[in-house]
């Protein structure tokens, strides 16, 4: 008799029984479905959730209005251990703020950020600082200054734009750090 695992066949050995898989309920889907109640609790959102090879698990969460602190971190992490049995699943478990300098991952940081400065860094290597003003599930608006050449004027002048921009179009956005 032959037992089957993806891509690779074993074969029972003659008194040995059948053989058994243990299937982890450790994926990126599951543990943002069962978690998520218990992060929306403490005012926050799922911007990603890691799980390597090893089972070692990180989810990076934002406060929908303010910082993410110690408490929530901690509340989340004593909530997911009461979902997910550690003994039974052997994982390590870390539970962080999202980060100024992670790339925004879902439409929640997106609509937290606007109003807010950010570095966008499209395909194609073009980098831009500007002011976010609006965004969808599709594109962001943001608002810059370029130095354009004005009718009138030999020199490149300064110009306040506004533009929208497709996602599919980007790289990353990221808050944008001004330590001046």
């Amino acid at each position: 008799m032959e037992y089957y695992c993806y891509l690779c066949s074993v074969n029972e050995i003659e008194d040995a029984g059948p053989l058994f898989f243990v299937i982890s309920d450790m994926n990126r889907n599951t543990i943002t479905e069962k978690i998520t109640p218990a992060v929306e609790s403490r005012g926050c959102f799922i911007t990603e959730v890691t799980v390597s090879t090893a089972n070692d698990i990180t989810v990076y969460i934002e406060k929908t209005d303010g910082i993410v602190d110690w408490d929530d971190c901690a509340a989340i992490d004593e909530a997911f251990h009461a979902i997910f049995n550690q003994d039974e699943e052997d994982y390590s478990l870390t539970v962080s703020s999202a980060g100024l300098d992670r790339p925004f991952k879902v439409f929640a940081q997106y609509v937290k950020a606007i109003g807010t400065d950010v570095d966008v860094r499209f395909k194609g290597g073009r980098r831009l600082v500007a002011r976010l003003t609006a965004a969808t599930e599709e594109s962001v608006t943001l608002a810059f200054e370029s130095l354009e050449t004005v009718d009138g004027s030999k020199k490149k002048q300064r110009v306040a734009r506004e533009e929208t921009f497709a996602l599919k179009d980007i790289n990353s956005v990221t808050p944008s750090l001004d330590f001046k």
